[in-house]
């Protein structure tokens, strides 16, 4: 290889939940590089989550994260003249973003007041395994299945 491995940032764990996970999320979700409105949402929506959840909010935060993360995908492969739909699996740093990045996408269409209860929402819709993130890995699982012929062709 010509070019040498990019360095892995050390990402700092966030302040109340002492957790590398909640600070990757959180910048996942920050717009504009506003990180302290986005620690502002993620907390207001764990204390939501909290209210209406006997549990810890942090575990449900995580078991939710967990529904909605995808274990396999489909990539499109040309071969010849036809396009297939090849499923492949997804390495673990990419499974997590993908994960997020569903729960935050489908969060922001939701129709609540604010951005902390639209997200904690779908948090808890995502932990009781409903809600559109969890469809949309179920619907990515769904297809991976359907396209299971074409996994001879991985790359």
């Amino acid at each position: 290889m010509r070019k040498a491995k990019p360095k892995k940032r050390i990402i700092l764990p966030d302040p109340k939940f002492n957790d590398v996970l909640v600070t990757k999320f959180v910048n996942n979700m920050m717009l504009q590089g506003k990180k302290s409105t986005a620690y502002r949402i993620f907390y207001e929506a764990m204390e939501v989550v909290a209210a209406k959840t006997s549990e810890d909010p942090v575990e449900v935060w995580k078991k939710a994260l967990a529904n909605v993360t995808p274990a396999v995908e489909v990539r499109s492969r040309r071969i010849g003249g036809a396009t297939f739909q090849i499923p492949s699996e997804i390495r673990a740093g990419r499974k997590t973003s993908i994960g997020m990045k569903n729960l935050i996408g489908f969060s922001r269409k939701r129709h609540e007041k604010s951005m902390g209860q639209k997200l904690a929402g779908e948090i808890l819709a995502a932990y009781k395994e409903e809600g559109a993130a969890f469809k949309k890995k179920e619907d990515t699982h769904r297809m991976a299945e359907a396209n299971k012929a074409f996994s001879h062709f991985r790359f």
